[in-house]
This record gives C-alpha cells, sequence and structure tokens, in this order.
C-alpha cells in the first residue's frame, strides 16, 4: 500500500509540466520514500500549482480542516511543498521536482541522499534540458552590457534584484551535493540570493539568512569574483532567485559540459574576441568560461557562439579588452514565457502532458 502512494505522488509530478521520469529500478520511488511519509504523499496529490488556504484546500477535497494547517507548514519547513505567510493568510502549494522538492531539501542533504539524487540526474537531467523553454535563463555581468545592447528588464540582475521587497542568501545545493560526493570545486557555498516581493519574507526562514539589498549586490560581486554564472528563472516577471553557478556542479551548466546539451539554458548573448587585439593570455579559457565555450587554436582563442551562454564571465577580466557580448537575434533564442503560469503552459504543452487539474 505504501508504494503505491509513492506511484502516484511519482506519477503526480510527472504529470507536472517539469516532468519525473520513472526509472527501471524504481530509484525515483526510493527518493520520494526518503522525501516524504505515505501521508505526506497523499496529502501533495490534492493540492494545486497555484496557491490555496488551508480552508480552500479542505473545501475542494473533502479533508478534514482540523490540523490541516499545522500538517501543511510541517511539510512547508520540510521543503515539501511551498507556502507563504502573509500574517493573517498561509497559503500552500505543490511544486515540481525541479525547481522545487529537490531545491527544498537542502537541510535533508547528506551524503545517501546526494547518491540518490546524483543517480537520479542521470535519468532526469537529459530529458528535462533538452526540453523548451528552459528552466533558466542567464544574466550577464551587467558591466558587459552597453546601451547598443539595450537590454530588456528580465535580462539585468540590478533591475531583478531592485523588484524585491526582501532578500535571502542561502547555500547552493548542487555545490553541497557534489561536495558530499567528493567532487565540487572552492567556490562560495553560500551565494544563492532568494528574492520576495514581501518584507520580511526571509526573517525566519529555514535555509536562507535575511540580507539588505546591499548585501544582495554585494553577494552577486562575490560571485563574478569567483567566476559564477548568474542565472535566474526564465520568465519575464515574477523572479524570485539569483543562482551563481559553476560547470563542475550546477545540475543546468553540468548537462552542457557532460551530455553536450547547449541549450539547456536560454541565452540572449554570446562573446566574441577580436583576434587583432587578442594578447593570448588564455584567462578566458583557464579560469573564466564555465561551459568550455573557449578553443585555443594555433596559439589563438576562439569562443563557439553555439556553446557560449553569454555570461560575461570572460569579458570583464580579460587584460586587453578583447573580449565582446554579441546580442543574439531574436529568431537563435527561445521566447520567453511572461510569467510562471506562461512557462507551465508552455512546457506542458512541448511535453504534452495535461495538468489541468492541479491549476
Amino acid at each position: 500500500m505504501s508504494t503505491d502512494v509513492y506511484r502516484k505522488l511519482a506519477a503526480t509530478l510527472d504529470t507536472l509540466p517539469n516532468g519525473f521520469p520513472a526509472t527501471a529500478d524504481g530509484l525515483e520511488i526510493t527518493l520520494l520514500k526518503k522525501i516524504f511519509t505515505p501521508d505526506e504523499a497523499e496529502l501533495f496529490c490534492d493540492l494545486r500549482l497555484t496557491f490555496e488556504t488551508p480552508e480552500q484546500i479542505a473545501e475542494r477535497t473533502g479533508r478534514p480542516l482540523a490540523g490541516l494547517a499545522e500538517r501543511l507548514t510541517a511539510m512547508w519547513q520540510r521543503g515539501q511543498l511551498f507556502g507563504v505567510d502573509f500574517g493573517e493568510v498561509v497559503v500552500f502549494k505543490m511544486v515540481h521536482w525541479v525547481f522545487g522538492i529537490y531545491e527544498f531539501q537542502l537541510e535533508r542533504m547528506d551524503q545517501e541522499f546526494a547518491q540518490l539524487a546524483e543517480a537520479y540526474n542521470e535519468h532526469f537531467g537529459p530529458q528535462f534540458f533538452k526540453g523548451k523553454p528552459q528552466l533558466m535563463q542567464v544574466l550577464p555581468v551587467e558591466q558587459t552590457l552597453t546601451e547598443k545592447h539595450d537590454p530588456l528588464p528580465y535580462q539585468q540582475v540590478s533591475a531583478i534584484i531592485n523588484t524585491g521587497e526582501s532578500f535571502g542568501l542561502g547555500e547552493c545545493i548542487c555545490k553541497k551535493e557534489q561536495k558530499l560526493l567528493g567532487k565540487g570545486c572552492d567556490a562560495p557555498l553560500e551565494i544563492c540570493i532568494g528574492i520576495a516581493p514581501v518584507p520580511g519574507f526571509f526573517n525566519s526562514h529555514r535555509t536562507f539568512r535575511p540580507i539588505s539589498k546591499k548585501e544582495a549586490f554585494e553577494a552577486l560581486e562575490r560571485a563574478e569574483a569567483a567566476g559564477l554564472v548568474h542565472m535566474t528563472s526564465n520568465v519575464k516577471s515574477g523572479h524570485y532567485y539569483i543562482c551563481n553557478c559553476c560547470g563542475c556542479c550546477c545540475g543546468v551548466l553540468r548537462s552542457v559540459n557532460k551530455w553536450g546539451l547547449n541549450e539547456a539554458t536560454n541565452s540572449h548573448y554570446y562573446a566574441r574576441i577580436d583576434q587583432e587585439a587578442c594578447i593570448q593570455c588564455g584567462v578566458c579559457r583557464e579560469e573564466r568560461c564555465q561551459v568550455q565555450a573557449v578553443a585555443e587554436n594555433d596559439e589563438t582563442f576562439e569562443i563557439d557562439p553555439s556553446r557560449c551562454i553569454g555570461c560575461g564571465l570572460c569579458i570583464s577580466t580579460c587584460p586587453s579588452e578583447s573580449i565582446a557580448l554579441i546580442h543574439q537575434q531574436p529568431d537563435e533564442y527561445t521566447p520567453v514565457p511572461a510569467d510562471e503560469q506562461a512557462w507551465f503552459e508552455a512546457r506542458g504543452r512541448a511535453r504534452g502532458v495535461d495538468f489541468s487539474r492541479f491549476q
């Protein structure tokens, strides 16, 4: 009976736009058993992708209201769903495996969980990161953008930060997982930025500590100094995080390096080296590029525009100032959905799944 409810949960997650593919050996069931009790799995399947109060959930599902708010809050605290406390009203919704449940397991991440997640990513990653629209878009180092680029607000880290009312800083679960597996790198671990449209959101957060807007910008500077790529959700509005990612740990960038999925991120720019100005120092290739887009040929360096993600990290540290960002043409990148709901609908259509009962 308990296995049946986990299969129901797995099927529910696979019906959502992001997917949760089954494996021959039931690895996905083992993962879910580590995260959910049978009762929690059943309750998750009764939720929707849109926020509801406990009263609304009880009325819609026929569940008893008594104790429901407490159960939902406990699941929120365990990273099994998402909630927002507005003071007088608390609302909850289900989340995908990625971006969602996996990222919320930061406190639960131990070596066993890391091994399970890494093994499951071999099944999940190739199918997920081939899909369109992409989960994330790249935000260039802002100093590499000029007026001629005419960047839109959702392509600028400063514009996204400035939409927030409160901010948090937390550890990167990708880096934590890889360190537990004996891999990883020396990049800063506490480097993920959370953004909320309401004041005080991170004051009692489980895994993110509250920071000021100034400290959020300082975290971006630390990320750039460490050669980390700024990425956020692939939408025009409603951003609530900025990840700062390396090619050795980040699930998205590893899909570029490991499986050659060059379009795993949505990028609006690519970099180009001026061969006459280049002094062949190799900093761009050896120290800055996270996706192996720079090639050395006969003592010259060239950037593969089909692989470059337009992060600008090579430009900001080029001693000869011989690299520049080139704006892609509209037909060279995937149109960015208006918001999260539009993203869900586009991804659901692309996967051919009907998730209307969860809306």
